[in-house]
């Protein structure tokens, strides 16, 4: 594990890079157009993926390391990666970001019983009067296009999806929050909502992150090191790599699929549909 200060990096953070990787030519100014703008840029331009587990390793959150794979390489990343090549982006462009982390209810029994391992950024914005949660890197068909205020009672549409927060009950002294995603296929009522992750407003720092990445990252348990697990959002279609199935999720909420046979077949798709450089020691199909 490396004891690395993300903070203190030799190579300065690149913003014109990042800004031409994500294709966003639109204003520089720490105000709520530009915190949309770029944050929808990136989701629709970065694939999540887990390449560098499935291989054995851990992948360096360093800042130099995130340029060097993310923007200037055929690569994507999972969380911790995207949210942190994120908020470098959005504090060189005069927002206040603070680092959350949040446990992933989805297919869980109770918030308590996932730990807390995955990244989403808490920003805020001059002239707002509440912060915003900002996420680029849950890697679902339910994750966010677009930051939404923090509050409760509102729903909030933007870009093909809806969304909404909600408090959960718990013990602790901080309030718990509830990101929920609205699923069209399940029909206008309550059933239709899903929660994605719950999570507090506790700031947790790059070392926090540093641990976080090496469990997911390396442990034989996680998810995350047994198979590829790849998402890529479109302007009209989600598509997901899970192992050897491929699934294709329409705007309207049609999904579609097929299981691959072939590890030909499955680096061609991944290089093709996902716009990821396959790296070497990784075998898609085992």
């Amino acid at each position: 594990m490396s004891d690395t200060d993300l903070s203190e990096q030799s190579e300065p953070y690149d913003l014109d890079a990042y800004l031409d990787r994500i294709g966003w030519t639109g204003g520089r100014r720490a105000d709520r157009a530009t915190l949309r703008g770029v944050h929808l840029a990136h989701a629709l331009s970065l694939p999540f993926e887990n390449l560098d587990p499935v291989r054995g390793t851990a992948p360096s959150l360093a800042p130099a390391d995130l340029m060097a794979k993310m923007v200037r390489g055929r690569r994507g990343g999972y969380c911790y990666e995207h949210n942190l090549l994120l908020r470098l982006a959005l504090e060189a462009l005069g927002f206040r970001v603070t680092q959350l982390a949040g446990r992933v209810v989805v297919g869980a029994r109770t918030p308590e019983s996932r730990p807390r391992t995955h990244a989403m950024l808490r920003v805020e914005v001059p002239g707002e009067p509440l912060p915003y949660l900002a996420d680029v890197g849950f890697g679902a068909p339910g994750a966010l296009l677009l930051p939404v205020p923090l509050v409760t009672g509102t729903e909030f549409e933007g870009a093909g999806r809806r969304h909404r927060l909600v408090r959960l009950p718990h013990d602790g002294p901080l309030q718990l929050w509830e990101l929920q995603a609205h699923d069209p296929r399940g029909g206008p009522g309550e059933g239709a909502w899903a929660g994605q992750y719950a999570f507090t407003q506790e700031p947790f720092a790059a070392s926090d992150l540093e641990v976080f990445n090496w469990f997911v990252g390396t442990h034989p348990r996680s998810p995350f090191t047994r198979r590829p697990y790849l998402q890529r959002t479109t302007a009209d279609r989600h598509l997901a790599l899970d192992g050897a199935r491929f699934t294709e999720t329409r705007a309207d909420g049609t999904v579609s699929g097929r299981t691959l046979a072939e590890e030909a077949e499955a680096r061609r798709l991944v290089e093709e549909e996902f716009g990821i450089e396959v790296p070497e020691g990784v075998t898609l199909l085992s």
